[in-house]
This record gives structure tokens, sequence and C-alpha cells, in this order.
């Protein structure tokens, strides 16, 4: 167990999301870095669809109430239990008492603590993430306050005999792992860049319009949150009126509302939508896009669904690298 000490920090219990449910108009919630979450859970030997806690606001507080195994990942966080640093990406044995502080990431916008065995939280319509906007799932429905108790699925273990062990183990962030894809150009400094594939009012842009959404970096504005990246940047002009009945929508579409400043729905979007849509960033790279700051750039280079399809396979070949890293460890759990 864990006792949250930060007040006010936006943070939420999540897993991978709840699947099967937007034609009933729910939304799919759900870590906003997929992969982050999911190496920490491999990390810890969890399940695959085990929860954590997404953490986007810093620094962040906790008290241990048992001996516990943890992970973190995603933003580059400065993070200590007690007074001892503690590695990103890395597995740690905390002892009951010991206090947690997670700070300002040096780059990236959200990490993930994930615990061994996983948070522990009811199962709501196949899921344990956390719907903000239909208050439900997670713990209570809500974001986590000041004085929660947060149990953990597994049970409370001390550190390992082994000193390899004790010491813990991590693997190489995606990052600095994953090849360079050739059509993805180097980020400039405080500039995240994602692939992006047409989508279906594309066509309906004057060609003025089409070029600077490539060209043009788009500022992430402070109105953007889990629910969508609000954008600024040129004003994008239709060819002609666009007016269509709400139809569904997923995570990464890009939709052009009157305004011509595009929003690009995230985890806790509604199912659907009328605005237009421009484009849809590809299911590989939606992680990049979590952990985009506000006030920085996002920049957008097109691509196909050939690309799309191997970029997914190349997530899934690091996957299972770190899979196999951790059953050197951990022998006993697979």
């Amino acid at each position: 167990m864990i006792e949250i000490l930060s007040s006010s920090a936006l943070a939420t219990v999540q897993d991978q999301g709840r699947e099967g449910y937007l034609r009933y108009g729910v939304g799919t919630a759900g870590a906003m870095d997929r992969l982050a979450l999911a190496v920490g859970n491999l990390l810890l030997g969890n399940p695959d669809d085990a929860a954590g806690i997404e953490i986007p606001m810093f620094p962040f507080r906790l008290r241990f109430l048992e001996d516990l195994a943890f992970a973190i990942t995603g933003a580059d966080c400065s993070a200590r239990l007690g007074e001892r640093p503690v590695l990103p990406w890395w597995t740690v044995h905390a002892k009951q008492g010991d206090v947690l502080t997670i700070g300002v990431p040096a780059s990236g916008t959200r990490c993930y603590l994930s615990l061994a065995g996983g948070v522990d939280v009811p199962v709501v319509l196949g899921s344990r993430s956390t719907q903000l906007r239909g208050e439900f799932g997670g713990y209570n429905g809500r974001q986590l306050q000041k004085g929660d108790v947060v149990k953990a699925v597994g049970l409370a273990e001390t550190a390992p005999q082994d000193p390899m062990l004790a010491a813990g183990f991590g693997t190489v962030p995606p990052e600095y792992s994953l090849p360079a894809p050739l059509s993805l150009p180097a980020a400039d400094a405080g500039e995240t860049v994602v692939r992006v594939l047409p989508a279906a009012e594309y066509d309906c842009y004057q060609p003025e319009s089409l070029e600077a959404f490539w060209r043009d970096g788009w500022k992430v504005t402070p109105q953007s949150d889990r629910y969508g990246y609000r954008l600024a940047g040129p004003t994008l002009i239709a060819t002609h009126t666009i007016e269509k009945r709400s139809h569904g929508i997923v995570p990464g579409v890009i939709q052009v509302p009157h305004s011509g400043q595009p929003i690009i729905q995230l985890r806790d979007a509604q199912p659907s939508g009328g605005y237009p849509k421009i484009g849809t960033v590809i299911e590989a790279d939606l992680w990049r896009l979590a952990q985009a700051r506000i006030g920085t750039k996002i920049r957008f280079v097109q691509t196909t669904y050939a690309e799309a399809v191997a970029a997914l396979e190349e997530l899934d070949s690091y996957l299972v690298k770190v899979r196999n890293l951790v059953a050197l460890f951990r022998p006993s759990r697979h």
C-alpha cells in the first residue's frame, strides 16, 4: 500500500485502456503513454493489463505503507526514495515508511509509477482506468488526492537476498532503443515530431493550408489536457463549408474546428464528433505525443499505412526485447 502525500497533482490510475465500448459512447481512457506503462509492468513482472499511476504534475510525493517493489517510467524525472536517488526505467525496492518524491521532469511531461502486482482497484467495463468525464473506474472515478491509500495487487515484498536483484535492474527507454525511422526527421529542441496519415476530409482544405499543415510546427496551448491537444499555428482553411453529422473518432485523430486551429483527440476524448478530420497520428507515435509539453511544438510528417504498420511492429519488437531481459532476472515469473 502507498499513501498519497501530494494534493491537486491530477494523478490518476490508468491501465492500457477500455477497449470495445466506443460503440456505446464510452471512451477508451487509459495511459497517455501506453508504452511507458507497458515497460513498467514488464520490469515488475506484472500482468500486461495491470494498472499504474499516471502523474502529470510535479513534485509528486507518496509514502510506502509496506515493503514494495516499484518502477518509474515515462518522463525523465528526478526522483528520490528518502535521500537516495531513483533511476528511471529501473526496479526499486521500497521499505515501509519510505517517502518517494518525484521531481519535475528534465524532458517529457508525464511519468508512470508501477507497483508490484499493479494498482488494486475494481475492474469496470473490462478496465481499471479512470474515466474522469464519466466519474468511474480507477480510484473512485477521480484523480488521486492527499491522504488516499492505494493498494497494490501484489503481496508486500522485501528486497531479495541476491545482490544483483537487490540492486534492481532496468532497461533503455524507447527513445534511445527504437531504430530511428527514416521517415521521421530529428526533432529540434522543444519539438515533438509524429507521423500522420491523411484522414477523410484532408482533400477538402486549400493547398496552402495543407502545405502549412506539414511545414509549420504547431504550438501545444495551455488548453490542452488528456482530452486533447489544442494547437496554435496557421489557420487551416477549407475549400468549402464542411458540415458533418457526429461520427466515431479515436485517439490520435486531428480535427479542425471552425477556428481553423487543429485539435488532436487523446485518451479521454469523446467517442464521437462532427468536426472534419484532416489527419490521424499513427498509433505507434502516440507515446511520443503523450510526452509533448505545454508550450512546445508538434510537427507532423506524412506517412503511409504500410509505414504505420511497420512502426507498430518495431514497438512490439522493443517490448519483446524488454520481456526477454526481464526473464533473465525473474525466471520464476515467466
